[in-house]
């Protein structure tokens, strides 16, 4: 047990951090160290590559990299990477995929890519006053900024709008700048933080220059100066459509009542917040392990995402679903910040392999496939939710994990697949039938 704290962690070697980490914290140093060690990569310049995206690492964490295919997208067919460990989130995308595949497949369309900044700060001096001065302010902000904003402008992007907003009725005496961007096949948010830096510096020396803002000239104070992940006007819609009669029966289930309970389900999910949470988790399955496969930051997507699912004030699911004129038409509209240029989708090089999967996309196509993802999977879920209910499927797929954790060698492996075809999974049946078959072989029981 460490009583103090460390110094000069970070600046340990590699092999010196993760000798520390296992004798003070492991009861078997060495054989933590040798495991941590066994997933370092035999290649040292690509292991550095990957030591350098982050900091004090003294190991890689591996998750699977899997692929859904059968992904038809205006009428362009994919084959799209996940990275998730959830076996069935892969199964389910994958049907989703070949049964709209059997239908006209999805659609995607942007509907806008604005991203947003603020500089969030505090006067006292009177607001209309600067509101008055706003036209001269952006003139000075854009000519400050032409050596930051040059590249993406070339490129098609860059600043589209400065506005001041006035929030002082909810904190006193607090303002903000709010600035949109395009920033085209960039995430962004490197280039937008430093625009949103750069303007700050220029609002405080305006107002400090200006002699009718006495006595409050140098009394502006600037808060904070970032971009903000939740951007509304960064949206996207996909979707799919077929007529009822087409569905097809499932189970005991006709075309018409799968119809029905599948636009009721996702009615529900639009007025109870405790089903919205279960429900949008699940579309995110899908989204994540598109966004992290591409090296992309699923935490930004996530928060923009549940912030738009609470937009009119209270928690809602992200998908709708109408049934009319014997047309059943299911769809989502979500924001997403992504890119394919800069960052770690330029550097990771499977996430370069991602892209070259999913044919060079541009940030807008992979908007499409994304929310695309996200809709095949909460299509997946729903279906199986109203059927035959999440559990047996998603068990069923889960059972390669119970076995492994229970040490079952590949001929138990063998068997106890073959045995629960038909039969509800579950962790205790599983070691259950493990139990018996150990000891119909004389074999040790379960530890």
């Amino acid at each position: 047990m460490i009583n103090k704290p460390i110094s000069g962690f970070s600046k340990l070697s590699k092999g010196k951090k993760l000798r520390w980490i296992v004798d003070n914290f492991f009861k078997d140093p060495e054989g933590v160290a040798k495991e941590l060690m066994s997933y370092w990569l035999l290649d040292e310049e690509k292991q550095q590559l990957l030591d350098r995206f982050s900091e004090n690492t003294i190991s890689n964490f591996h998750l699977p990299y899997g692929v859904a295919p059968n992904f038809l997208i205006n009428g362009k067919s994919y084959c799209i990477p996940m990275v998730i460990e959830e076996s069935s989130v892969v199964a389910a995308a994958s049907n989703a995929a070949k049964y709209w595949h059997e239908r006209g497949g999805f659609h995607a369309e942007i509907l806008c890519t604005e991203k947003i900044g603020q500089i969030h700060f505090t006067w006292p001096g009177e607001i209309h006053q600067l509101q008055n001065c706003m036209s001269e302010l952006r003139s000075q902000m854009l000519e400050a900024t032409r050596d930051i904003t040059r590249n993406m402008e070339e490129r098609g992007g860059g600043i589209k709008d400065i506005e001041l907003t006035d929030i002082s009725d909810q904190t006193p005496q607090t303002y903000q700048i709010q600035v949109s961007f395009d920033t085209v096949d960039s995430m962004g948010a490197n280039f937008i933080n430093s625009v949103m830096e750069a303007f700050s510096k220029v609002l405080t020396d305006f107002v400090a220059s200006r002699t009718e803002f006495k006595p409050h000239q140098h009394d502006l104070d600037i808060i904070m100066a970032i971009l903000s992940n939740y951007t509304p006007k960064c949206l996207v819609r996909a979707w799919v459509e077929c007529p009822v009669s087409e569905l097809g029966s499932f189970r005991d289930f006709t075309a018409e009542r799968l119809a029905q309970r599948f636009e009721k389900a996702v009615k529900i999910a639009k007025v109870d917040p405790y089903r919205a949470t279960t429900h949008n988790k699940g579309i995110f399955n899908g989204i994540d392990a598109v966004v992290i496969a591409t090296a992309n930051d699923f935490r930004a997507v996530e928060a923009n995402g549940h912030a738009y699912a609470a937009k009119d004030g209270q928690y809602r699911g992200l998908t709708d679903c109408e049934i009319s004129n014997g047309i059943f038409r299911f769809w989502i509209e979500i924001p997403l910040s992504i890119g394919t240029v800069g960052g770690l989708t330029s550097l990771h090089p499977m996430a370069r392999h991602s892209l070259e999967l999913l044919g060079n996309p541009d940030a807008e196509e992979l908007m499409k496939i994304i929310a695309v993802m996200g809709l095949a999977q909460n299509f997946a879920a729903l279906r199986s939710l109203i059927t035959t209910g999440i559990q047996k499927g998603h068990m069923k797929m889960h059972l390669h994990n119970v076995l492994a954790s229970l040490n079952a060698t590949e001929q138990e492996v063998a068997q106890t697949v073959n045995y629960f075809a038909d039969q509800v999974v579950s962790y205790a049946a599983v070691r259950d039938f493990l139990l018996k078959l150990r000891s119909s072989q004389a074999k040790l029981p379960l530890s």
